[in-house]
């Protein structure tokens, strides 16, 4: 394998990548792989083989399992697409081959794979539709030597945590976050990279700096693995200088300690409950985390927020536009700094350029100023097709590139969603020839009778997540028979937001679907802007989920829109089920929620809740204002009336906001007498106890005009 050795060798010499495609059957390309990293110096202990036939003599990593890759590097990866050619695999594949390195790809023969269909499309073919319907894509320079890093002239952190710095943007990332030592006021430092530049070694630097320095610094990540190298290099510099007191684990560990400070690892929704007591919050791959999440760190007084700009694990650029302006309307003092120059292998390495390209990784959308004048009514409706977007490639550009600014979640799989998954389908919105909104659709529904049996007993059932939900979780085995469209995602240009665009783009697909399904639905992170908006397009809250998101600490809302008399049966059915159950989910598992979501999913509820009270109740809560009866000796009254005011109120401005609030968190979530005080700011619990009489006191004169016979109030 002569051609195995020159292109490691050419890859060793200028310190990039390169590719090695061995195209033909299975067995003959695992061999040929085999064969081509014998004859290069590789040891097999520094390949991996991702794919899933055990026949190669390296680790194996399974395809759906190559989040296992991030934070890692390897001098070869053996990426298998026999069995499925996955993008997220590709990318991840691409990020952990090191400098020098090669990427061995083995692949069908050239002329037939474009015809394939593989595992991945299988995913892609959800129910009903079946996998041969999934459509397909078809389709060195010199360098000068890279100046070594020097150590600035003036600096607080020690001289070693610059001596392990590997490039000069690296020593500008870890003097920015000396900042972080001993602030004047809040400060916050954003670290933005593409992968393999080293922010997360800055950040550990960092983190050992100030731990040296008697600090608490808290560090997290969406994972523990996107945060190891911190760890890593924090170890390495303690160690170094001879200030690792102890860790907790030697190869993983989540506490170190020196003698004075420690470096702790936290989960995202743990970590914001601590940020105001550590010392200095470090949070990795920001980008890969909600806006809303991200906000909460802020109550930290010193807080590095590093993400990757074009990687696997967020969109940093997304990140950027979404998260700055919350950033820079706090108290904070903002520092920003970028890293340019890759570590583990040469700039312009050829590998990361073709993968960019390959991914849409550098997919963006147009500059602001192209958009600048778009208006609901300047703009027109266009229907996306993979074909309009595979001959268009600005046009696919702009579309991936506003999905990935909108949603901390959209990777590389989803480009292949978009062109090639026969239920998804794409809208946009365009202002003079460029897309200023964009929605993506899944078709969801219409499922035959033994699948929808299964799905009733337990079966997951893979690109239907409405069905799913209201079948398994909600016990209806007929909403599997209508057909709709979920929107998957949408996204208004950054700079056009706050226009209606996203209301115009909903109303056109609403209006092009309203004959041909039953309904649309959403389901989403619950905050109550987004209830808000999806409410004032016509959707209507049928479940908000009992659990949280483990990495945005939000929990799930489903939301239909029906469009025919079987969309409506389906809506109007869980919606009286959701009134019958959310005033029990609300006093246990749903008892946190912030009372804001809670008052706008019910407000978006289209349904009449039964206010159910006898004549005795009535009595308890006439007398609840005057003081005459106790909230807390029989709150089940009160309980039924704010429930019913605040899904179907008589007069939707009778109490403020505060006083619906209030309503919440002590009829409906029955928190504490002191924690309701605290929250809504009273003086003190009578003054609270107070102004729950007066709310009572306006829902008894609203409601009992409903009750015939009103001799108790009397």
């Amino acid at each position: 394998m002569d051609l195995a050795r020159r292109l490691h060798a050419d890859a060793r010499r200028v310190d990039e990548r390169r590719v090695l495609v061995l195209a033909g059957d299975p067995a003959t390309g695992r061999e040929r792989a085999t064969a081509a990293l014998d004859a290069t110096d590789i040891p097999a202990a520094d390949v991996r083989h991702v794919g899933r036939s055990e026949s190669l003599p390296y680790e194996r990593v399974p395809p759906e399992h190559t989040g296992q890759l991030l934070g890692t590097t390897r001098q070869a990866v053996v990426l298998n697409c026999h069995d499925e050619c996955r993008p997220n695999a590709i990318g991840r594949a691409v990020g952990a081959v090191d400098g020098g390195g090669l990427l061995v790809l083995v692949t069908p023969p050239l002329e037939e794979w474009p015809d394939r269909r593989d595992d991945f499309d299988a995913t892609l073919a959800v129910p009903p539709f079946e996998r041969e319907q999934v459509i397909g894509v078809v389709d060195g320079p010199p360098r000068l030597p890279d100046p070594e890093p020097s150590l600035p002239d003036c600096h607080a952190f020690p001289a070693e945590a610059y001596g392990a710095c590997r490039t000069g943007d690296q020593v500008e990332a870890v003097r920015a976050l000396e900042r972080l030592r001993d602030p004047d006021g809040p400060a916050a430092v954003v670290v933005e990279a593409d992968r393999g530049r080293g922010k997360s070694s800055a950040a550990g630097l960092a983190a050992a700096s100030l731990a040296l320095d008697g600090r608490d610094v808290l560090v997290t990540a969406p994972a523990y693995r996107s945060a190891a190298e911190v760890f890593a290099r924090a170890v390495a510099l303690l160690s170094e200088v001879d200030g690792l007191a102890g860790r907790d684990d030697a190869t993983e560990p989540r506490l170190v300690e020196t003698e004075t400070g420690t470096i702790r690892f936290e989960r995202p929704r743990d970590a914001t409950d601590q940020a105001g007591t550590a010392d200095c919050v470090v949070v990795d791959e920001a980008a890969a985390l909600p806006v809303g999440l991200l906000e909460r760190f802020l109550d930290a007084g010193a807080v590095a927020f590093a993400t990757t700009v074009h990687g696997y694990e967020g969109a940093g650029k997304g990140f950027a536009v979404r998260f700055r302006e919350r950033l820079e309307g706090s108290d904070h003092a903002v520092t920003d700094v970028r890293l340019d120059d890759p570590i583990r292998y040469a700039s312009g390495d050829p590998v990361e350029v073709w993968a960019f390209r390959t991914l849409c990784l550098d997919a963006r959308p147009p500059v602001d100023p192209l958009v600048a004048g778009a208006t609901p009514e300047t703009v027109t409706y266009r229907r996306l097709s993979s074909s309009d977007m595979l001959a268009d490639e600005h046009l696919l550009g702009e579309v991936f590139g506003l999905l990935v600014l909108a949603h901390y979640r959209t990777e590389p799989d989803d480009l292949a969603r978009l062109l090639d998954a026969p239920n998804v389908t794409a809208r946009a919105l365009v202002h003079e020839g460029h897309v200023v909104s964009v929605a993506l659709l899944a078709r969801e529904g219409d499922l035959p009778a033994d699948l929808r049996a299964r799905m009733y007993e337990g079966e997951r059932v893979t690109g239907n997540m409405l069905p799913d939900v209201l079948t398994s979780q909600l016990r209806d085995e007929a909403a599997g028979e209508t057909v709709g469209y979920r929107v998957m995602r949408i996204a208004t240009h950054h700079a056009v937001r706050s226009r209606g665009l996203g209301s115009r783009l909903l109303g056109e697909i609403r209006a092009e679907f309203e004959d041909g399904v039953d309904w649309l639905g959403v389901g989403y992170g619950a905050t109550p802007r987004l209830v808000e908006f999806w409410a004032a397009n016509g959707f209507r809250t049928v479940h908000v989920a009992t659990s949280r998101n483990e990495t945005s600490g939000e929990h799930s809302a489903i939301m239909l829109d029906p469009l025919s008399p079987a969309g409506q049966r389906l809506h109007d059915r869980h919606a009286a089920w959701f009134c019958e159950r959310a005033p029990a989910t609300l006093t246990d598992p749903l008892s946190e929620l912030d009372p804001d979501v809670v008052r706008a999913t019910l407000r978006a509820t289209d349904a009449t809740p039964d206010l159910d009270l006898s004549d005795f109740e009535w009595r308890v809560a006439a007398g609840i204002p005057s003081g005459a009866a106790i909230f807390d000796t029989a709150p089940r009254p009160v309980h039924r009336l704010a429930f019913r005011h605040l899904v179907a109120p008589a007069v939707p401005s009778a109490l403020s906001a505060d006083e619906e609030r209030l309503l919440v968190l002590k009829a409906l979530q029955a928190r504490p007498w002191d924690e309701v005080t605290a929250a809504l700011d009273f003086q003190a619990r009578a003054e609270c106890m107070r102004a729950l009489g007066r709310a009572v006191e306006t829902l008894v004169e609203l409601y009992a005009d409903s009750v015939p016979d009103r001799g108790w109030f009397e």
